[in-house]
């Protein structure tokens, strides 16, 4: 073991050597830090995520060669894997970096990536299943004050309304082909004929589609809330995708795609209307994305709370922002 004598001694070149190359930087710090945290459920208490987090700091004195980063590491683990992540938690954190970095930098900033689990219950069955949502907070902290942003990604079905009109259409031409225009239409004919595969000649297109969601929250906001806003965006785009699923469940999912019709820009819109009315949230910025069955490409609509109102997200221009 070296000696306390050997430890004193240690170099420390971060903050005693000089900068080759003077200069001021954006941020410097660390990127998918592992970290065990604690997250508020509204479902079951309290829950355990496994986050991948990123750290930082600016180095705001263009002399000095590097920041501690030794600092934020212990400062996230001191504060964060022992207690609940709360917005006041994370401001917290970025004193403590700022504080410990007092001579170095001026704004700090965090940002924590984690999978939240929930059990959702099936549409009709008695069941329940675990769906999986990526969520990421993202904190900073710097002369203008604190501000704490959440993002997440909600995975629902769209079915297309002009697909849906085109199918309707072939059947309509199968049945005036298969009755003839007959003066009288026997009811159990008609009946049977609708539930075949000849009957129901064409089936619109539906495909897999994502909501990626950035809220900014309103100062003071004391919780996350991951269930309220998760239940927000699925209640107002009616088809998430579901988990455990029965026959039952699926002719329940197959009705409400029949009955909520989304083109891309109809999903944007059904959103930013429900996230307009949610308290505490300042602003926010979505992305909803339709991976289109028909085309190789992707239909995507973006939204604001008011219409090109310039929010910038904490960590980078929304246009380019991925989960």
């Amino acid at each position: 073991m070296p000696s306390s004598q050997n430890v004193i001694s240690m170099p420390d070149v971060a903050s005693h050597a000089e900068a080759a190359v003077r200069g001021r930087l954006d941020w410097v710090g660390m990127n998918d830090i592992e970290l065990p945290i604690q997250l508020a459920s509204g479902v079951d208490g309290s829950i355990s995520a496994q986050a991948k987090v990123n750290a930082f700091v600016d180095l705001a004195d263009p002399d000095k060669r590097g920041i501690h980063m030794s600092r934020l590491y212990l400062h996230l683990d001191q504060r964060l894997s022992q207690q609940t992540i709360t917005p006041a938690q994370l401001q917290a954190t970025l004193d403590d970096f700022l504080s410990s970095h007092r001579d170095l930098s001026t704004r700090a900033m965090v940002r924590l990536n984690f999978d939240y689990l929930v059990r959702r219950p099936s549409l009709v069955s008695n069941n329940t299943g675990w769906k999986k949502y990526p969520f990421s907070l993202i904190a900073s902290l710097d002369e203008n004050g604190y501000a704490f942003e959440m993002s997440f990604q909600i995975v629902y079905s769209s079915t297309c309304p002009c697909s849906a009109a085109l199918s309707r259409q072939l059947i309509q031409q199968q049945f005036e082909k298969d009755f003839d225009r007959q003066a009288a239409l026997d009811f159990e004919q008609v009946l049977a004929w609708l539930g075949s595969e000849q009957g129901i000649v064409a089936t619109p297109h539906s495909q897999r589609s994502s909501a990626d969601v950035r809220l900014k929250l309103s100062q003071g906001s004391e919780s996350c809330a991951f269930d309220a806003v998760i239940d927000v965006v699925e209640g107002a785009l009616k088809t998430p995708v579901q988990a455990a699923v029965k026959r039952e469940d699926e002719q329940a999912f197959a009705l409400l795609n029949g009955q909520n019709l989304m083109f891309v820009e109809d999903s944007a819109r059904r959103l930013q209307d429900a996230l307009s009315e949610v308290d505490n949230v300042d602003d926010f910025w979505a992305r909803c994305r339709h991976f289109e069955s028909l085309h190789p490409h992707d239909a995507v609509a973006i939204i604001t709370k008011g219409i090109d109102n310039g929010y910038k997200p904490i960590d980078g221009h929304p246009s380019g922002w991925k989960l």
